[in-house]
């Protein structure tokens, strides 16, 4: 079951979520305000108009209905303040913590992980010809030997850039071996490139046809040059019955396959001449059916016959590759998946790809410039000056003799000094004995004070949000009025429902007529149970519990042993189907069902009819708090309009009716 507070939280955001666009305009009036807090009519639009969705018809009676709900919902609000209720230290923790939720999300999922995914998206719908010429830079590189690496990348694309040939440099100065054949082009490619590419992917999708540029990838530097670009051709799942070919019998594979032709020409059917004669033994077994597949996964000839079938069903006259001869069926075409569906599927990928943390740091070079981050590289080579290896182990504590010099600033007055560098580092202990075990104290010192740069910097955005965002205030409200909206309604209205022991039995008392706390007719029904070994009895205990009382049927069969068992319940009329069945009066007895777990036999048997009757409190105890607190919601709703005054716009509210 959901808690109240999540109830309440939803309310709150069915009422308020989404308002994306609340500006505070001069054109936008006060439809309404409680005790002098204004409601603009946007909000109030907007929020109608989520609600309740295609039945948003802004006819009088929908909106005269809405706008009481949410003048009651605004009213609750205001005396939840009153109660001081915003200032509670554990609210108020709640409270920032959706806070924090809500930035991390806005900050890295709208602006970075949204935009990769888009971008990721619409780059899979078209798949791109690329030539390149890599100059490889080993993972054990060092800097002289990547800077090496560089200049000569460098000399290779102002060659380029001057007319030289790209397919003769390729041959004779790329590392990529197959350039020396194939002039450097590495065919058709499409998103996502391994991680660790994203740069070489950005070029070739950014560059026109016949453009280069020089991009860096997990492998070295790249001149990469834009062929030709087409739309995607996706994925399509397809048969084969391959021929291999035999370098002592040379055309004896073209001669097989043209056979194994004639015969599907002929009639035969695929999958058995796929499991009879195919070569290729992961598919044979299964008719030929090599799954589904997209581009650069099999030989260019074998891929480009296979996506060039245009009808599901068919298959092609043999296509020859490196390994042999190929008869290729279509089976199904994959249709590009629409955006929502996709996502779900690049988002995680995209979150453990480099191209995230390079969103990122463009994110927070974004802040350091909008928020005028001024660094003083002096006083941070001072203070790294004077450390050394015991930074790297549990013994390091601050010790700095200038903890009051600045470090970094944003805007003309928010500064972050050498102190609050060295308590985020002593916090930090897992990372600095970690790193410390690989790196020197100065590359321990350089990747903490990234780390605390970067928090910094997204705090200090965070707390921009609000006048940046119009949207994030409002979604920060939504939480702020969920949250005291259930803690008001806690306190006033569920509390004091379930302790309030006088009031609850005095209303009780109030409301003994009502359906729900009477009893309906109800039976005193005997439960029979017959062991399995017993069932030779059965006739007989069926006749004898028609005349006997449950006690000396028990009696009477139970001497030498348990055969039978019993027990007693109180049904409802109506509350259960087999006795519902039955005729309602005493004596009457269910026909015998087998259980099937331990094959005993059960009948059942109406002892007495109860008349209808009262419920105590105890019995009706569900029931009655349930309407307690719609009383004392009620009430609670009339003492907030006699306590806060709310002013209508009659004239604002009749401009919203349509119909």
């Amino acid at each position: 079951m959901m808690s109240n507070r999540f109830l309440l939280t939803i309310l709150s955001i069915v009422f308020l979520f989404g308002i994306t666009n609340i500006q505070a305009q001069t054109d936008d009036p006060v439809l309404f305000s409680v005790d002098g807090t204004p409601v603009q009519l946007s909000e109030f639009e907007y929020i109608y108009s989520k609600t309740n969705g295609d039945k948003a018809d802004f006819s009088r009676k929908s909106l005269e209905e809405y706008l009481d709900l949410y003048v009651k919902f605004k009213l609750k609000v205001r005396r939840a303040k009153e109660m001081k209720l915003d200032t509670i230290p554990a609210l108020q923790t709640e409270l920032e913590g959706y806070r924090q939720q809500l930035a991390n999300s806005y900050l890295v999922d709208k602006q970075v992980t949204e935009r990769l995914v888009q971008e990721a998206y619409d780059r899979s719908l078209k798949d791109v010809d690329v030539s390149h010429i890599m100059i490889l830079v080993q993972p054990t590189a060092t800097p002289k030997d990547t800077l090496e690496a560089y200049q000569k990348a460098m000399v290779i694309k102002r060659q380029i850039d001057k007319g030289e040939d790209f397919a003769k440099l390729a041959a004779e100065k790329s590392d990529d071996k197959s350039a020396q054949t194939n002039g450097g082009n590495i065919g058709f490619l499409t998103a996502l490139l391994p991680n660790g590419f994203y740069d070489f992917e950005s070029a070739a999708y950014n560059l026109k046809k016949g453009e280069t540029a020089l991009v860096k990838s997990g492998a070295g530097y790249h001149i990469v040059k834009v062929n030709a670009e087409r739309p995607a051709r996706g994925e399509i799942e397809a048969a084969h019955i391959l021929i291999r070919k035999n370098k002592d019998k040379v055309g004896a594979a073209k001669t097989t396959i043209d056979s194994v032709y004639q015969a599907l020409q002929s009639g035969a059917d695929f999958e058995t001449l796929a499991r009879s004669h195919s070569q290729d033994n992961l598919s044979a077994g299964k008719g030929g059916n090599i799954g589904f597949f997209g581009i650069n996964k099999y030989e260019r000839s074998f891929e480009d016959a296979a996506f060039a079938i245009s009808t599901e069903g068919k298959y092609i006259q043999p296509v020859e590759t490196s390994v042999g001869w190929h008869i290729i069926k279509l089976l199904r075409k994959k249709p590009v998946e629409s955006f929502d569906i996709a996502k779900r599927k690049l988002q995680p990928k995209i979150q453990k790809d480099e191209r995230y943390e390079i969103a990122k740091n463009a994110m927070l070079e974004r802040i350091k410039k909008e928020g005028n981050f001024r660094e003083d590289k002096r006083n941070y080579m001072k203070f790294t000056s004077f450390l050394d290896d015991e930074f790297k182990s549990h013994k390091w504590k601050p010790s700095s003799k200038n903890p009051s010099d600045v470090l970094f600033s944003l805007e003309d007055d928010i500064k972050y000094s050498v102190g609050q560098f060295e308590e985020y580092a002593q916090k930090n202990s897992r990372d600095r004995l970690r790193l410390g075990r690989s790196k020197s104290t100065a590359e321990v010192v350089e990747f903490l004070y990234g780390k605390f740069v970067g928090e910094n910097l997204m705090k200090y955005e965070e707390r921009q949000l609000d006048e940046k965002y119009p949207e994030f205030k409002a979604l920060m409200r939504e939480y702020e009025e969920g949250i005291l909206l259930f803690e008001a309604t806690k306190v006033l209205v569920w509390d004091k429902a379930s302790q309030d022991t006088v009031g609850l039995d005095k209303y009780f008392s109030e409301h003994r007529d009502n359906r729900k706390y009477m009893w309906n007719e109800r039976a005193e029904v005997s439960f029979y149970t017959v062991k399995k070994e017993e069932i030779k009895s059965l006739k007989k205990i069926r006749k004898n519990a028609k005349k006997k009382t449950p006690e000396k049927l028990l009696e009477k069969y139970n001497k030498k042993g348990k055969v039978l068992t019993h027990r007693t319940e109180t049904i409802e009329k109506g509350k259960n189907k087999v006795v519902n069945d039955l005729p309602w009066k005493k004596g009457s007895v269910s026909a015998t069902e087998i259980n099937k777990r331990d094959l005993s036999h059960n009948f059942l048997k109406i002892e007495k009819i109860l008349p209808k009757s009262e419920k105590t409190l105890k019995e009706a105890r569900g029931y009655v708090v349930a309407d307690y607190q719609d009383h004392l919601e009620r009430e609670w709703v009339k003492e907030l309009k006699n306590s806060f005054e709310v002013k209508i716009n009659k004239e604002v509210f009749e401009s919203l009716i349509k119909k």
